[in-house]
Order: C-alpha cells, then structure tokens, then sequence
C-alpha cells in the first residue's frame, strides 16, 4: 500500500522538478545558462543539447559567454542561437560566443507569464493523473478484498493531502516565476 502512495509521491514530485526546469528556461530579462543549455545543435549530422558541446558563464547580468569545447562548433552554434525563439543575436569573437539579452518589454513580459501559466497547468493535469491512476490501484485493490474499505479510506485522504501539497507546491513555483517576470 505504502509502496504504491510512494510511487505517487515520487511521480508527483517529478512534475514539480520538471516544472522548475521548463521555468528555468523561460527568460527573465536576466542571462542564465538554462536558458540556452537545452538548446538542440547541429553537430556533425547530428542534434546535440549544447551543454554537451560548451561551457557557460555569466560575467553581467544580461550577458552571457559561451565557450565552445571545439571551436569548430562555433558556427553551428550561432546559427542554434539565432534559430531560437529566444529573441537574441548572438556575436562571435573567435574564442567565445556572447548573447547580450536585451531588455523585456512589457508586452514580452505578459506573453511569458502566459507561457508559465500553461506549464503549470500542464504540470497540474499531470499531478491529477497520477493521483487518478493510483486512486483506481486502491479501489481494484479494495473491490478485490486486498484491502478493506476503511483502509481505502485512510489511503484516499492521504493521496488527496499528497496532491493537494504538490498542486500547492506548483502554484507557488508560479507566483514566485509570475513576479520575477514582472519584475521591471
């Protein structure tokens, strides 16, 4: 039984990682490494995530160098850059690659909160299906007498509880994402 409402709160909480992840990625007018690290590159025939093909660093606020590990890379990864949705032109100097991040607008700003607004929600549906799927587990289990009915119960409270902390969990991870867009 425990094992199971386990299993749940461990699906559950890796919504909650993969929603801080995906926030992560979501500009702020500030230079971060997430922002770019999963970006897809065209590296000898193949896509490669450019954590793997460079090192970051963020020497100002908005501005953020990019190390190529191979400086043969450097092409394709400017091209990945300017391909991206992420409204920066990056500049190249040989050695490494800067992205200055310009400032948001506020309209930029509200489309981002959006943006977040439908990740969380996403990350909300996945909460509810997971306790669903675990709900149906407890009542197979109870309609063939493995557990009792009081049992299933005291499992039900517990798994509601349970998601009622994650879905709370989720929505202040979007507060908390909601005002550091906003922030001017």
């Amino acid at each position: 039984m425990d094992a199971r409402l386990t299993d749940a709160q461990d699906k559950m909480n890796k919504a909650v990682e993969h929603l801080r992840e995906e926030f992560g990625a979501v500009r702020t007018g500030r230079a971060a490494p997430a922002l770019v690290e999963k970006l897809r590159v065209e590296y000898y025939g193949s896509e490669t995530p450019l954590q793997q093909l460079a090192g970051f660093t963020v020497p100002e606020p908005r501005v953020l160098v990019i190390s190529p590990f191979d400086k043969s890379a450097m092409k394709a990864i400017e091209k990945a850059l300017q391909a991206s949705d992420l409204g920066i032109n990056p500049s190249n100097d040989g050695e490494v690659i800067r992205v200055v991040f310009p400032e948001l607008t506020q309209e930029r700003r509200k489309d981002l909160v959006k943006i977040v607004k439908t990740k969380t929600e996403d990350a909300r549906i996945v909460v509810r299906n997971v306790r669903r799927q675990a709900r149906q587990d407890f009542e197979h289990q109870a309609k063939d007498h493995e557990i009792s009915d009081d049992e299933l119960a005291r499992i039900e409270k517990e798994l509601e509880k349970l998601t009622h902390d994650v879905v709370a969990e989720l929505d202040r991870l979007l507060t908390h994402k909601e005002a550091e867009l906003l922030e001017i």
